[in-house]
């Protein structure tokens, strides 16, 4: 669950082992590597004094450091000679490190437990912390003008930070950039974003932490980056987290599957490139963690297919002949278009839901199509079709022989009225698709035809013997001119037989 953001922008306490370490990230950028190196080699080179001794070599500016309205051109960062200020960034020992693997990546600064550098506060005064702070110690020192420590250490600005290795580096980035304004060059990928943002948070630095807001709405993240969007946005004003938030919050609770059917319905509509999109489309079905919103988005596509093509034959099957018969002819060639592919569509639908095992309202569904094949029959009796759309009857036994072989095999444990209508209704289409292609029947329809005829003969023998009776006598068109080419069919037969003599064990 996303965490719902404040209205205010909070002041953050700098934590880094609730996100992945800056370091790395950091040092990566060439350029931003090598300002921090030549501030890491000044801060090194400082001679180890107290604070008093460096407090009185401090030239103060020469107006009232909380009334100048510009920094100077002259300033700049951690010059020494300019400085009016002292800051020291220490490691907090009492903070814990949650984060060890982090330790692995620290470097010299984070390993110095007390960093000092000189500062000017106009300049950090742009940073809201620093502003509260400095105006707190003026106070201060209007109160207590004589005492020592304010003659000394009046300017002395601590700052506590965690202990996680890197925090040193990113705080120093983000002073320095109170100095350049240089976000463009600074901040150049979502790491580093993310490695300022809290701390410019940290320190009300509203500036730079506006610049990493908008940096992140515009670039991509990793999946690791995506998670510290979400920490941080609870840190962020409502109008500051709207748009991270529009990228990651679904707008509305059925937004997975509304994607899906028109993934779906992309795939079975595409006119280029359609094997490539079915066959990622179908992967991503595969691999999409809730196999109910599956099949619920694959059953509504089903449900749309199958009506198209239920309506198709209908209207093929009755036409209106009022109108002029070449326009009859072509409404009826569209009719048998549209049926030819959205029977496609179907097939490909058919396929996907018996692959991720939710193909059981598709098999009832079709099972339950008595008006329709009705219409079909119709249909196939008629040559009209050859000409037009030959590989119709083919396009729609195969979605029927996939469905009864899942059935046949267990795949999909239907019902014993939903297995006998199932051969009821689509039995004779299977005789009349045979019947009308004997003359011209191709090799692919043939093993089609025995193939759906051995799955008719193995669901039948799954029916009460009244039912397999009835059923199997309007399977005798099955045999062929060589009896032995029907091996099948005598097994079938043998079988319902062997039942009916067998008596009853304690009869």
């Amino acid at each position: 669950m996303i965490p719902s953001t404040s209205k205010k922008r909070p002041r953050v306490p700098y934590n880094r082992h609730s996100t992945v370490s800056p370091t790395t990230s950091l040092r990566s950028t060439a350029s931003r590597s090598a300002r921090l190196s030549s501030t890491a080699a000044l801060i090194d080179s400082f001679p180890d004094k107290t604070i008093s001794e460096n407090s009185k070599k401090l030239r103060r500016t020469s107006s009232h450091p909380l009334l100048s309205p510009t920094p100077s051109s002259t300033t700049s960062f951690n010059d020494l000679n300019t400085a009016d200020v002292i800051l020291r960034l220490f490691l907090d020992p009492t903070a814990p490190i949650i984060n060890v693997s982090d330790s692995l990546n620290s470097i010299d600064n984070n390993n110095q437990p007390n960093v000092q550098i000189y500062l000017h506060s106009p300049i950090l005064r742009r940073a809201k912390y620093f502003s509260a702070l400095l105006s707190d110690r003026w106070q201060h020192s209007k109160e207590n003008p004589d005492s020592a420590e304010n003659k000394i250490d009046q300017y002395l600005i601590p700052l506590k930070l965690g202990v996680a290795p890197g925090s040193i580096e990113v705080h120093l980035s983000v002073l320095e950039l109170l100095y350049t304004n240089d976000f463009t060059n600074v901040i150049n990928s979502a790491a580093v974003a993310l490695d300022i943002l809290p701390v410019a948070l940290k320190l009300l630095f509203d500036e730079c932490a506006d610049y990493c807001v908008k940096y992140l709405e515009a670039v991509p993240w990793s999946e690791e980056e995506e998670k510290r969007v979400i920490n941080l946005i609870p840190y962020l004003r409502e109008e500051e987290s709207e748009e991270l938030l529009a990228r990651i919050s679904p707008p509305k609770y059925d937004s997975c599957e509304e994607m899906l059917h028109g993934l779906i319905l992309a795939a079975i509509h595409s006119s280029s490139n359609m094997a490539f999109v079915k066959a990622f489309v179908a992967k991503l079905l595969r691999d999409f963690s809730s196999r109910d919103s599956a099949r619920r988005v694959l059953e509504k596509a089903f449900e749309t297919s199958l009506k198209i093509v239920k309506e198709s034959l209908e209207d093929y099957s009755s036409p209106d002949f009022r109108g002029d018969h070449n326009e009859t002819e072509a409404i009826q060639r569209l009719n048998l278009h549209t049926a030819m592919t959205n029977g496609r569509h179907l097939l490909w639908l058919v396929e996907r839901m018996i692959e991720l095992g939710v193909a059981d309202s598709a098999v009832k569904q079709w099972s339950e199509q008595e008006s329709f094949t009705a219409d079909l029959q119709r249909a196939f009796r008629d040559d009209a079709w050859r000409n037009i759309v030959p590989g119709f009857p083919a396009v729609l036994l195969r979605c029927t022989c996939k469905l009864a072989n899942a059935v046949a095999s267990g795949t999909i444990l239907a019902a014993r009225q939903v297995r006998m209508k199932l051969v009821k209704d689509w039995l004779p289409v299977l005789i009349v698709c045979k019947d009308s292609a004997l003359s011209s029947m191709l090799p692919s329809h043939k093993s089609l035809y025995l193939e759906l005829e051995d799955t008719f003969l193995r669901i039948i023998s799954t029916l009460p013997m009244s039912d397999a009776q009835v059923l199997l006598q309007q399977c005798l068109s099955f045999s062929t001119r060589n009896v032995e080419d029907c091996p099948h069919l005598f097994t079938a037969f043998n079988t319902w037989f062997r039942r009916a003599t067998n008596q009853p064990q304690g009869g």
